[in-house]
């Protein structure tokens, strides 16, 4: 897959909404982006409060826009909060260093989008959006 499709995107949403249910996390919003920063597929699940699109999104973005798992740029974050701080200014707020966005990427490594999850902790945001990049084909490491 050199490109990330609608399908795909549709099958990591629904891979990470089936993980949540089985861990019985809060309820969760759940966004996968192209490598341009488009919206494919979302879905808010009934009781998952307002600004969970807006996190989710940040997230996503946020992966996509550093090129690595939110996880990683919330620890860079700590080690240069100057920097990070610039970021988040120059993108207009559009970032959350908290884990939760994933990059996804094709066979050969290239970046070709984004999952964004916001709801729980971010721990289990992040344990959602790897099983649905399971769901979908495009993750091979176990999920615990």
């Amino acid at each position: 897959m050199s490109a990330l499709d609608l399908a795909a995107a549709q099958a990591i949403v629904a891979g990470a909404l089936s993980d949540a249910r089985a861990r019985n996390a809060k309820p969760l919003a759940v966004i996968v982006l192209d490598a341009g920063g488009h919206p494919l597929a979302f879905a808010r699940e009934d009781g998952a409060t307002i600004y969970r699109f807006d996190i989710a999104r940040a997230k996503a973005a946020g992966a996509l826009g550093m090129g690595d798992d939110t996880r990683v740029l919330a620890q860079r974050a700590q080690a240069n909060p100057a920097f990070f701080q610039s970021v988040a200014v120059a993108v207009n707020g559009a970032i959350a260093f908290s884990p939760g966005g994933v990059v996804v990427r094709d066979e050969a490594g290239n970046l070709i989008g984004a999952v964004g999850i916001s709801g729980d902790t971010g721990d289990i945001d992040e344990l959602c959006a790897f099983a649905g990049l399971v769901a979908a084909g495009l993750r091979q490491e176990d999920i615990q």
